[in-house]
């Protein structure tokens, strides 16, 4: 199993190539569309994610794959699925900003096995395993081996969210969690995008990072980083058990300061 995983992560990593490759030549001159929910998507994004879909079918056309922005394919059965999100913060993206990120994951029987956080514009790379590690791997270097840096209390600890919405802040009719008593307690608080702020927390360079409202594909590749990384990770009602369909996504660096956030979102 592990000389397979290894194998399956090497693929994710050459996935998200192929992804960058269709989104670096378009950035800062992508143009920009409104899907029926209201979300930007992009050239970009729809190109990046048919590349990924391609290699997959050339490469392992038994497993089945999810992404956003053409759903589902496959076999419905298969037991091996990828899950793609090829721009995680268009919105950053269509600003001209580098702080988005394709999402790589590998589901086996449902659950997240392998994660890859790739920030094409950056050129950083934080991708896991389960049972192989996290890793972190910028430009050429060599990758490390990253592990979270663990704080007990919220006072502590430096925290960070994607946004307001679905907040006491800005709230949403899916959500409302009380992110201001959190933002008061913590030794520092700043927002940060999307999927680079639970990257961080898997280098320990953060401790606790919240993100109130996501789909699948934002959350699939960020549990196996943090998990291998040896910090927690759960929806914000504080489920890990089906966490794909959680909804929302926490994850810290430590237990207690798990719990304790927890506790203050949902107060």
């Amino acid at each position: 199993m592990t000389a397979e995983r290894r194998e399956l992560l090497d693929f994710a990593l050459e996935l998200a190539a192929v992804g960058a490759a269709q989104i670096l030549p378009r950035y800062r001159r992508a143009s920009v569309s409104r899907k029926a929910d209201g979300s930007e998507v992009t050239d970009a994004d729809r190109g990046a994610e048919a590349a990924m879909r391609a290699l997959v079918a050339d490469r392992y056309p038994q497993h089945a794959v999810l992404g956003e922005e053409f759903g589902t394919s496959g076999d419905a059965g298969a037991s091996h699925r990828w899950v793609i999100d090829p721009l995680d913060g268009t919105a950053w993206f269509s600003l001209g900003m580098p702080l988005f990120g394709t999402l790589i994951a590998l589901l086996e029987d449902g659950e997240p096995v392998i994660g890859v956080v790739h920030m094409p514009v950056l050129a950083e790379t934080t991708y896991a395993a389960r049972g192989l590690g996290c890793w972190f791997k910028t430009g050429d270097d060599a990758p490390l081996r990253v592990r979270v840096t663990p704080r007990g209390a919220l006072a502590e600890a430096v925290v960070s969210a994607s946004g307001l919405h679905g907040s006491d802040v800005a709230p949403a009719d899916k959500a409302r969690y009380a992110l201001t008593p959190v933002v008061r307690g913590a030794a520092k608080f700043r927002l940060c995008g999307d999927c680079q702020q639970h990257a961080l927390v898997c280098r320990g360079n953060l401790h606790a990072a919240i993100d109130t409202i996501m789909a699948p594909w934002d959350i699939a590749a960020l549990v196996p980083c943090v998990e291998e990384a040896g910090g927690v990770a759960t929806s914000l009602a504080g489920g890990r058990d089906g966490i794909l369909e959680g909804g929302s996504l926490l994850t810290s660096s430590d237990p207690a300061l798990h719990r304790e956030i927890l506790a203050i979102l949902n107060g």
